[in-house]
């Protein structure tokens, strides 16, 4: 015949086990809690400027910079005078730099790849030569070429178009990226070459059907960081583009602060906070491919 313990035993028993789950706890808290609550003390230290953006976006001017005379009250108006407040939707600059981003992934993606697939499995004369003076490019200053580009597409009646924008990545501008792909195509075993050379192919048929799919890591690593950079960009949009309707986001950011102390803040940071949605969901969408062709390629 069971017993059953009374009220007074069970109340101690379960203080009892109370006690030896705190002391479990703060054990674990004294191991390796500390570690948690470090990372998380960085991560918000490493947030806070998103954080403070975030929350001026809902709030007044005054209560940005001021003194505080809004009365702290949280309100849409900045998200809804900053879509329309330069007579131009901001859609529209989030379209062009959407246009520019897509289309400098594919210049990169098709001008890389076949760069970075001629220095890493054909051979030819001069290989060596020209894949050392490809490295030494990516020592050379941007700043150093701006002059003559600018040059050659003004002469060609190409500036206030987003060719000059687009055009570069065609041509395998972007050395970082050919050489991030040539290091990655040599970890793959050249008797992949052998096997599809038995079958009839040939290099770009090699390229294709054999080397290409295999680059996936190091493609999505590509297309991510052609697309943040490109949508980043200030510098070279403002250096082509003139027309307001062909301003891509930094230059229509830009627009909304003014040297004589009329920027709209709260507009501006509204603003900028719903550029960085496209930045997240790519992030999110390819976040898998990422860290995989960084810890494949070498990347680190």
């Amino acid at each position: 015949m069971t017993t059953l313990p009374s009220a007074p035993a069970a109340a101690h028993e379960s203080g009892r086990r109370g006690q030896r789950t705190g002391s479990a706890l703060l054990e674990w808290l004294l191991r390796r809690g500390w570690r948690h609550l470090l990372l998380v003390a960085f991560g918000i230290i490493m947030i806070y400027p998103l954080i403070w953006m975030l929350t001026r976006s809902f709030m007044n001017n005054s209560d940005i910079f001021g003194d505080g005379t809004g009365g702290g009250k949280l309100t849409l108006a900045n998200y809804l005078d900053g879509w329309d407040s330069l007579g131009i939707p901001f859609g529209r600059f989030m379209l062009n730099s959407m246009i520019v981003a897509i289309a400098c992934i594919v210049g990169n993606l098709v001008s890389c790849t076949l760069a970075a697939y001629a220095f890493a499995r054909l051979r030819f004369r001069f290989r060596g030569p020209m894949f050392a003076i490809m490295l030494a490019t990516i020592m050379l200053p941007f700043h150093v070429t701006v002059v003559p580009q600018y040059v050659i597409f003004s002469r060609l009646g190409l500036t206030d178009t987003y060719v000059p924008l687009i055009l570069p990545k065609f041509l395998g501008v972007e050395s970082f990226f050919i050489f991030l792909m040539v290091q990655f195509m040599r970890t793959l075993p050249t008797t992949l070459d052998d096997a599809a050379a038995i079958d009839g192919c040939g290099p770009l048929r090699t390229f294709w059907s054999v080397i290409l799919p295999l680059c996936t890591p190091a493609i999505g690593v590509t297309a991510v960081f052609t697309f943040i950079w490109t949508w980043n960009d200030f510098f070279t949009p403002l250096l082509y583009l003139n027309r307001p309707d062909l301003y891509t986001v930094p230059l229509g950011l830009s627009t909304f602060s003014d040297s004589a102390g009329l920027s709209n803040y709260g507009a501006l940071f509204a603003m900028s906070i719903v550029t960085l949605v496209p930045v997240f969901a790519v992030f999110l969408f390819a976040q898998k491919a990422l860290t995989q062709g960084i810890a494949t390629t070498g990347l680190k």
